[in-house]
């Protein structure tokens, strides 16, 4: 910060972030407070976090957006699996609805945020266009994303200073980028990979050939663009009623299909088998390149609308070769087993770097935090860290269902505490509790980040990716004996919880 003394800003509720968490959040804080003092501070020029971030070409979601949207406002666009432009209106749209646009404070990047116990308060350093600024706040929201914006996950590779064409990372995808009649290689097998090619392809300024170059492969299955049942729900019982029943049908659907995969593996890799088979021509060799080592939702399945990824499979214009990468060229990529892929570009669909709260520096009463300390509690409080909440969705259902259901607990956490005269929460962990981290994963960014990230425990500490068992955490007794407040005139102590008081959905 500055030499100088900054500006301070006194709030209530601090939300750091105009993503999908942070809009959401605020909705319900502002509904469920009125009369408190609430700001939005996004550290980038516009909102919308991941789908306003990300320009490669196809952007889109990987969930219908009957339950991947808000469940107070109803997705009305006909295509269920959405490119990131209308996302991002939809979003807009929210802001709009709800006049929650004046709120939101652009290019508020904060730095770092320090609690004091004594004033029961957070003191937010916070760099802006105009200066530095300092915003002080009972309580921070943080609905921050899981992965650095900065910066993509790319690994070392050899040779890579030799290769003379463009070399790009989805996360920094130049916009209105020309590859048109260029040969490209895209390095991954994940959702981004699969949305990529087939969007590069078939189309006026189209690249000549797109290959998926993997080293490991991916559950893949084709889905359907539109939700018929939506349309027909919407038609017969209205917009409003029509979304809330497609909303309820899908969550138990989704959440059906991930139970019967995880229970029994080798039904579901047989089934998805199938399905590949019956999706690509005949003799593909299905066996080396859509069969993974892992079982069904150990990583997240791959979705391609309507089944544009295998169209492009089957009619040429794209090729999947499953190898290990030897060294970049200058023309291209050589391959362990010795096969040589000409390249014009270069896609490094490799993953993400994994970062919670944005990077903020935390300390509490002037100890510095350190995020692998701390335990979630109810998937959203962080041990040890007073007034904190965390939004971080689910992994193998849309991120969205969390933000609403974990709204309203910490909506219902801070009226109580309103009610009760306490001004500060803490969470305490049995340091006995075994732990393990919070997103649980085999995935390579998961893997990479589990020594970074805070912990999961067991009971209210652990962390759910189900929406039905986070029914029962979040909407269960509303306190327990992990729950500490305190306020300033008095000491610390545990409030007795009435057996009665739950949250309601």
């Amino acid at each position: 910060m500055n030499a100088s003394t900054p500006t301070v800003d006194e709030y209530d509720i601090v939300v750091i972030g105009a993503g999908i968490s942070g809009i959401g959040a605020a909705k319900y804080i502002t509904e469920a407070f009125p009369g408190k003092r609430v700001v939005i501070l996004e550290g980038r020029a516009n909102i919308g976090g991941t789908w306003d971030l990300f320009k490669y070409p196809g952007i889109r979601s990987d969930n219908g957006l009957h339950t991947f949207g808000y469940e107070f406002k109803p997705w009305t666009d006909p295509d269920a699996i959405a490119e990131a432009p209308k996302i991002v209106n939809y979003l807009q749209e929210t802001l709009e609805e709800f006049d929650l646009n004046r709120l939101v404070r652009f290019e508020h990047s904060v730095q770092r945020a320090s609690w004091s116990s004594e004033d029961a308060r957070w003191t937010l350093d916070v760099t802006t266009p105009d200066g530095d600024r300092r915003i002080s706040a009972n309580w921070i929201f943080a609905g921050t994303g899981y992965y650095r914006y900065d910066e993509g996950y790319t690994p070392q590779f050899e040779g890579r200073e030799d290769f003379r064409g463009d070399i790009l990372h989805p996360q920094h995808w130049p916009e209105d980028y020309d590859y048109s009649g260029k040969k490209v290689v895209v390095i991954g097998s994940g959702a981004t990979a699969v949305t990529l090619i087939p969007s590069m392809l078939n189309h006026a300024g189209a690249a000549a050939h797109v290959t998926m170059l993997q080293r490991t492969p991916t559950y893949v299955i084709p889905w359907a663009k539109v939700d018929s049942a939506a349309l027909m729900f919407t038609k017969w019982f209205g917009e409003k009623r029509g979304y809330a029943l497609t909303r309820f049908a899908n969550i138990w659907i989704e959440r059906g299909i991930v139970k019967a995969m995880r229970g029994f593996p080798k039904l579901a890799r047989a089934a998805i088998r199938r399905v590949n088979i019956e999706s690509l021509p005949q003799g593909f060799d299905v066996d080396t390149h859509f069969n993974p080592p892992y079982d069904p939702w150990d990583q997240r399945l791959c979705l391609c609308p309507d089944g544009d990824f295998f169209e492009a499979l089957s009619d040429g214009s794209a090729s999947i070769v499953t190898d290990k990468i030897e060294r970049f060229t200058e023309t291209g990529i050589a391959l362990e087993s010795g096969e040589h892929l000409d390249a014009d570009v270069i896609v490094t669909a490799t993953g993400l770097n994994m970062r919670l709260l944005g990077g903020i520096e935390l300390d509490v009463d002037g100890d510095p935090v350190h995020l692998p300390d701390t335990v979630a509690y109810r998937g959203t409080l962080l041990s040890g860290i007073p007034n904190l909440a965390i939004a971080i969705g689910y992994t193998t259902s849309p991120w969205t269902l969390k933000i609403s259901i974990l709204c309203r607990y910490f909506c219902a956490l801070v009226a109580h505490m309103d009610a009760f005269g306490y001004d500060s929460v803490r969470v305490e962990a049995d340091p006995a509790m075994e732990r393990r981290p919070i997103v649980d994963l085999s995935s390579g960014y998961a893997q990479r980040a589990k020594d970074i990230i805070p912990k999961q425990g067991t009971g209210l500490f652990q962390m759910s990716m189900s929406y039905q068992q986070d029914a029962k955490i979040l909407r269960g007794p509303l306190l327990d004996e992990a729950l500490h407040f305190s306020s300033r005139a008095d000491e610390p102590h545990r409030l007795p919880a009435p057996a009665n008081e739950a949250i309601h959905a």
